[in-house]
């Protein structure tokens, strides 16, 4: 991480507002596990504004409202709270409003959108007093989500792949075909992200591991230069399969979508389903499909690929 000192001694935050922007995103997408994630054109707003009134007021309108805190342990007042503490600043008064999109518990990053949400803004309002350069983003923001495969998209759009090192996070991040089009489709029902990463084996066969290594490597190309592999591409065998008994109605229509050529893979650690189309055509068929099929009901959300992860602005001074 990199600082620069802009004013000698505390800071002056008085009157700094900002407002931000922050993607959806959808995590593993097959064989992927933990690595590759998607940024995807379904936003929470957050609006930011340094008071004179110590301690933290927050306003949630739309998903998590009357359900999310509205306190110092909101999951965004933590992320902003791990900035600027990590940056030696000392945390103002601050007034939050979020406007809240992204599906809570549905796999769609809603928990890396909001610690993304934080650390963006506390990048905004520190403005001039500190640099938190595109790498601290992400440490920072792993730090507080534990891997980096959700955080990295909603940081920085598109497709990323993203790895750990000694020194820390790190990402790449590539341009997706402009034929595959995302369709997502959302459950009533949430699930644990913690529960769902409990029912994976501390040990998998050499042969599946091998499996999805060769699948990963196909995927990465199907998503940057050849849809029509995206069915093979998506083929995994260390996370689904052991979450299946878990998400019933999720594994079956993933089942039913494979089963007719859709490249079906769970949202994150689900319970939504995510069908990678190649083409605006077949999104179109397979949304007719669940709609026709399936015994549950499904929200279809048809997506765009967001290619610019978060943004900030400053809306005063």
């Amino acid at each position: 991480m990199t600082t620069t000192s802009a004013l000698a001694g505390r800071p002056v935050l008085s009157g700094r507002a900002v407002t931000v922007q922050v993607p959806a995103t959808t995590a593993n997408l097959g064989p992927g596990f933990d690595t590759l994630g998607l940024a995807l054109a379904l936003y929470d707003h957050l609006d930011v504004t340094v008071v004179d009134t110590p301690g933290v007021l927050v306003e949630v309108h739309g998903v998590g409202e009357g359900e999310v805190p509205t306190d110092e342990t909101n999951l965004v007042v933590r992320a902003i709270a791990h900035t600027f503490a990590a940056y030696g600043q000392d945390l103002p008064g601050l007034k939050l409003v979020a406007h809240n999109v992204i599906p809570h518990g549905r796999g769609l990053g809603s928990s890396g959108a909001a610690i993304v949400s934080g650390i963006v803004a506390a990048k905004g309002l520190l403005e001039g007093i500190v640099d938190i350069d595109a790498e601290a983003l992400l440490s920072l923001a792993t730090e507080l989500e534990g891997h980096p495969d959700n955080v990295a998209p909603a940081l920085f759009g598109g497709l990323t792949i993203a790895w750990v090192t000694p020194e820390g996070p790190r990402h790449k991040k590539l341009i997706v075909h402009r034929g595959v089009k995302p369709l997502v489709l959302v459950p009533e029902h949430a699930m644990s992200t913690a529960l769902a990463r409990s029912l994976q084996p501390e040990s998998v066969p050499h042969e599946d591991a091998v499996f999805n290594v060769s699948r990963s490597a196909l995927l990465i190309a199907a998503l940057i230069q050849s849809p029509e592999l995206l069915l093979a591409g998506t083929e995994d065998k260390l996370h689904q399969r052991y979450r299946a008994a878990a998400m019933p109605e999720t594994d079956r229509l993933i089942t039913l979508l494979r089963e007719h050529g859709f490249a079906a893979v769970v949202s994150g650690a689900g319970p939504s389903v995510l069908v990678l189309a190649s083409d605006p055509g077949q999104r179109l068929v397979a949304a007719d499909l669940v709609a026709a099929r399936s015994e549950t009901p499904w929200q279809a959300l048809m997506l765009a690929v967001d290619s610019q992860g978060a943004t900030v602005t400053r809306t005063q001074t």
